[in-house]
């Protein structure tokens, strides 16, 4: 489906961008793997990726707090390419959790960058290849966090929900060009992030580890289960099919409908 198609990923050594990666090289993509972790160990990744799916796959490592990193990455992936990227998915994340009263500025200003600056930097790198190329295809991971908000979360919620303006900005940008900019928002999934703000919420809320996860994240996905990463990917990759082009401008939920609004609901869609 996606035989000569470029793909960027960022965040994509682990959890959801690792499913992603995954699975646009199964459907045909050459792709680039960005993430933290040791660079020989993301590079064996990379081959593996490539021999599983007889594609190409490079590691392009970038400090997503620098912009300049953030350009030297895109200009990486599409050189190694042919001058070419035609999918970008903008997946890295961190997390902080405390009350505002108390939120270390330089965490404020870590999640900012990283959640949310930075997919304006790889977008805007990425747009000029995808406007020679005719075609493009630009997904954030918005999560449910772009939808509605968690206490003690307020950088991390304020970036999500500032990612779903900017999704809804571009794709109006570029609706002429072929070219879609979509939003996911799932709801939790046990990744590492996940993993990490179980044990901050307890502390911040000082519940018991298994209270939060059962009173506090699942305590309104209907399902009581964690999204899986699959499904996400799955997504992804109809985002990116034959079929996708009336989908721009979208936060789409994938939550086990826990997270929208009847009154948020047409305001899902660009038309």
């Amino acid at each position: 489906m996606l035989a000569g198609k470029v793909a960027l990923v960022t965040g994509s050594t682990s959890g959801i961008g690792l499913e992603v990666i995954r699975a646009l090289a199964g459907a045909g993509a050459n792709v680039a793997m960005h993430g933290l972790g040791d660079p020989a160990k993301l590079t064996d990744m990379c081959h593996k990726i490539a021999s599983d799916a007889s594609v190409k796959a490079i590691y392009a490592p970038a400090d997503l707090k620098k912009p300049a990193e953030i350009r030297s990455m895109v200009k990486h992936t599409a050189d190694t390419f042919g001058s070419k990227l035609d999918i970008l998915v903008n997946n890295a994340g961190i997390q902080f959790v405390s009350p505002v009263a108390d939120f270390p500025e330089d965490k404020w200003d870590d999640v900012i960058a990283v959640c949310l600056s930075s997919a304006f930097h790889t977008s805007k790198a990425a747009l000029p290849y995808m406007m020679t190329g005719g075609w493009g295809r630009i997904i954030n991971t918005g999560s449910m966090h772009a939808l509605v908000a968690s206490p003690y979360k307020s950088a991390y919620n304020a970036a999500k929900h500032g990612i779903a303006g900017f999704t809804k900005t571009l794709a109006l940008e570029v609706a002429k060009n072929n070219i879609t900019c979509n939003a996911i928002c799932p709801g939790y999934v046990l990744t590492d992030l996940v993993k990490n703000q179980i044990d901050d919420t307890a502390r911040v809320r000082n519940i018991p580890r298994e209270s939060v996860i059962n009173d506090v994240l699942l305590a309104d996905q209907p399902t009581k289960q964690f999204v899986d990463p699959k499904d996400i990917a799955a997504l992804v990759l109809h985002l990116c099919g034959p079929h996708s082009s009336s989908f721009t401008g979208a936060c789409l939920s994938i939550d086990g409908e826990c997270t929208v609004c009847p009154l948020m609901v047409s305001a899902l869609f660009v038309h």
